[in-house]
């Protein structure tokens, strides 16, 4: 088991304290499952979410419901799908795939517990107000990965030293970008290479992107945090070796 499903893991109890409360009631507790990416890419972390479950005595189809809502990468369906949520007055709501889907569900409701797990500084998004007393209905797990830009361009520097020039690809609607941006760009200046940043939201963009690295002659590529970026890992990979980057 990888270290971000274990912690999904492990996130289940935390999300098994409202369940309690609604288990005194006749009906099945129901947990809303928010996700930005898709249900095939996510299967191991939806697998691991309902054995989380399972361990603190809630057995999905037995004695807890859940109702999955899943953006497929396309953020901008993240509001409707919490408000979907919303609307059926789950227990308790999981807000996985990142950022945007914390945000989503915080936007949706000030009263639904929620429980998120994502890669930035919670209290720098407004989701809490701070790391020991987060305030209002949310919660969760972060893995401040957010802050590791700067770190990769420098492992890459060293993987490929001669080249001059390095991309940055990044998810324009992703709520960090422009901050990630900023932390890679001092980072290459002060190594000395010259930083070309680029913009994907949709698949569509990935392949006029890798034909601007060719065209600038680009010796490395770093890909952002993003969790649309996640789900389209393999053919990310199969552009730049197609590409040699």
């Amino acid at each position: 088991m990888d270290r971000r499903t274990f912690i999904t893991t492990a996130a289940c109890s935390v999300i098994a304290a409202p369940l309690v409360a609604q288990a005194q009631q006749p009906a099945v507790p129901v947990v809303g499952f928010l996700s930005s990416r898709s249900p095939e890419e996510s299967a191991a972390h939806a697998a691991a979410f309902r054995q989380g479950l399972s361990e603190t005595g809630y057995v999905e189809a037995q004695n807890v419901a859940i109702e999955y809502r899943w953006a497929k990468g396309h953020y901008e369906r993240l509001p409707a799908l919490a408000s979907e949520l919303v609307r059926l007055r789950v227990s308790v709501m999981a807000a996985v795939g990142g950022e945007p889907s914390a945000l989503a569900a915080k936007a949706a409701t000030a009263t639904i517990p929620i429980v998120f797990l994502i890669g930035d500084d919670p209290v720098a998004l407004g989701l809490v107000a701070s790391f020991n007393r987060p305030g209002g209905n949310l919660t969760g797990v972060s893995f401040l990965t957010g802050e590791l830009g700067a770190k990769r361009l420098g492992l890459l520097c060293e993987l490929v030293p001669n080249a001059s020039a390095i991309a940055l690809l990044l998810n324009p609607n992703n709520p960090k970008a422009e901050s990630h941006r900023q932390d890679v760009q001092t980072a290459a200046h002060a190594l000395g290479r010259r930083l070309l940043v680029l913009h994907a939201s949709t698949e569509a963009e990935f392949e006029s992107n890798f034909a601007m690295l060719a065209k600038e002659r680009v010796g490395a590529l770093v890909v952002e945090n993003d969790p649309f970026f996640d789900t389209q890992r393999n053919r990310l990979v199969a552009l730049a070796a197609r590409n040699a980057v």
